[in-house]
């Protein structure tokens, strides 16, 4: 029964954090209040009830629907309180110890600043500094006190230098920009924490994902060769499996490298 209350707790933590990332992705990237203002429906503007903005239950209560105009509530903002959920369920600490949750609050700090990420890059096709500032905040510390600084050094040289270099060679050859300045930050930053090997893998993989996506929705007509494609969830993608299934990722890193 403890056990079953002490994941709920997280659970429950999880879902609330998760509506607040739903705030974020949808007013970060317009540079809108992300505390004082009350959420309103999108479609009428009309304020949103407390009672009306519990995580998951209020979408069930409404039916998908806005309780003014009856538009539909985007299936996201459920799926993504969900997922936060989840990750909080899933990084659960076995114990209520400062270090136990000192690792937690580190694991699914990194777990949000992802899925916001993903979102708004997916929407806008911005990787945003202030969210990058955020995770370097969070990495840096971590990987001064847990690594030499080898690691985080020549890691966080390679992540952001080698695809500033390849951008800056596109760029003379094709004068096309290839990535943005966010992805290499973000590169940048994934260095520090995991070191030349692992962003060199994180490079290489998140490339030959993206190559597949694109090519997969190019043979399926969602996109066209010359529309510009969000490469930043390749990127989350690979980077999230190195964090989280270290072992898995090493086995990987082995045998490429």
């Amino acid at each position: 029964m403890i056990e079953i209350l002490f994941a709920s707790y997280f659970v429950v933590f999880g879902l609330c954090i998760g509506s607040f990332l739903n705030v974020v992705i949808l007013r970060l990237p317009l540079k809108q209040d992300l505390v004082s203002t009350r959420s309103a429906c999108p479609k009428c503007n009309s304020q949103i009830k407390f009672y009306q903005n519990v995580p998951i239950l209020s979408f069930l209560f409404l039916r998908g629907k806005c309780a003014t105009c009856k538009s539909k509530i985007s299936w996201r903002y459920p799926f993504i309180e969900l997922l936060t959920g989840l990750c909080a369920f899933l990084l659960m600490p076995t114990n209520l110890s400062v270090e136990a949750m000192g690792f937690f609050f580190f694991y699914f700090s990194i777990a949000c600043v992802f899925i916001c990420h993903f979102f708004i890059d997916l929407d806008h096709h911005l990787l945003l500094d202030s969210l990058n500032l955020y995770l370097l905040a969070i990495i840096f510390p971590y990987s001064l006190i847990m690594y030499f600084w080898p690691h985080w050094v020549i890691g966080g040289a390679i992540g952001f230098g080698g695809p500033l270099l390849v951008t800056w060679l596109f760029y003379k050859i094709r004068g096309q920009v290839g990535l943005g300045g966010g992805d290499i930050k973000l590169y940048g930053i994934l260095g520090l924490y995991l070191g030349p090997m692992g962003i060199m893998l994180t490079i290489f993989l998140s490339c030959f994902v993206g190559a597949v996506v694109g090519l997969t929705l190019i043979a399926f007509k969602k996109t066209s060769k010359d529309r510009p494609m969000a490469f930043g969830p390749a990127i989350l993608m690979v980077a999230a499996f190195q964090i989280y299934f270290p072992k898995y990722a090493h086995y990987i890193q082995s045998f490429f490298f």
